[in-house]
Parts: C-alpha cells; structure tokens; sequence
C-alpha cells in the first residue's frame, strides 16, 4: 500500500481537467456579456457626450439667444430677455402673431433645453408670453 495507484491519479487529472474546462466556459460566457454591457454602455457615453456638446455651452446658448432676439424682425416686438445664472427668461408683454412664429420657429428648430413656457392670447393678432430655458 505504499504506492499511489495509477488509475487515482488518472481519475484525479481528469476531475481537475473538467474543473478547468467548466470554469474556461464560465469565464467565456461572462467575457461575452461583459463585451456586450461594454458596447451598451459606449453607445450610451456617445449619445451622452452628444447631448453634453448640444446643451452644456453656455456661452454658446446665450449668443445664439441674443442673436435671436436682437433679428431685426423681432425689434420692434419688445421682446425683453433676462440673463439668469441658470438660464434665461423670455418675455412680452404683446407680441403680434408673425413674431411670435418668427420667435418660435427659432427657438423650437434649435436646441434649446425649454423649462417652461406660457402663451396667452390677447386678440387676433396679439399675444403674450413667458418663457424659461435652462442650461
């Protein structure tokens, strides 16, 4: 009885060898899901930073709103803009209807992070209006 057995060392390599094998697969299925949460997440950052690039520019922002107010179609509507730390506030007390389109055709085409905004109509022709965007 003082020898080893050849079968049990056998037995035993091909127990550790089929260890090996069910862990190899295991690591490989979780590669995979790891490679697949990998792109999920990569397409996700470049949706994000696309987002971040569109929005996040203050300085940006507030040139474009400047621009848009001071068109010369829109002078003469009394459009009054207040520069907050966070956004700005747009307002008129009356405006007539092409300029609120010209205003909202610039506005809604771009992109502009709209908080809230309030429309009242005065007449046919007349209208006035709040609005808040935010950066």
């Amino acid at each position: 009885m003082n020898r080893i057995n050849p079968i049990h060392i056998g037995v035993l390599l091909l127990v550790i060898l089929l260890f090996v094998a069910f862990r190899l697969s295991g690591a490989k299925s979780e590669l995979q899901e790891l490679q697949s949460e990998y792109k999920s997440v990569l397409s996700l950052a470049s949706k994000v930073s696309g987002l971040q690039e569109t929005y996040a520019d203050k300085a940006k922002l507030k040139r474009s709103i400047r621009k848009i107010v001071s068109l010369s179609s829109l002078k003469s509507e009394n459009i009054e803009h207040k520069m907050k730390k966070n956004g700005v506030s747009l307002s008129s007390k009356s405006i007539s209807k092409r300029g609120i389109n010209i205003l909202m055709a610039k506005i809604l085409n771009s992109a502009y992070n709209i908080d809230s905004f309030k429309i009242k109509k005065l007449s046919d022709e007349k209208v006035s209006f709040e609005m808040e965007i935010k950066w």
